[in-house]
């Protein structure tokens, strides 16, 4: 999912993503939960890696339920470099 970062929340017990997404025309809100922020930190997240008005692109497990939600597993800038130092697993 590839979208503008209007909200990135670095707090416990899990940080939160929120981007604006454009699908088919219309913007849609996608929400993103991310690892606690000293997950993050291990792997090279930082509070301010990312702000509002990035463009990012979210890789991650999607909802069941068909809700426009993920589960991060790695994220890249606009120019498609990776943020942080390595893709998150099921273990954290």
């Amino acid at each position: 999912v590839t979208g503008k970062v209007t909200a990135f929340k670095f707090a416990n017990p899990h940080g939160t993503i929120t981007l604006n997404v454009t699908e088919g025309g219309k913007a849609k809100e996608w929400h993103v939960e991310t690892n606690a922020p000293v997950v993050l930190m291990r792997r090279g997240w930082s509070r301010t890696i990312i702000k509002p008005g990035d463009v990012v692109t979210i890789e991650g497990w999607l909802a069941r339920d068909g809700k426009p939600y993920l589960r991060l597993r790695q994220a890249f800038d606009e120019k498609g470099n990776r943020i942080g130092t390595a893709p998150f697993g099921m273990d954290g």
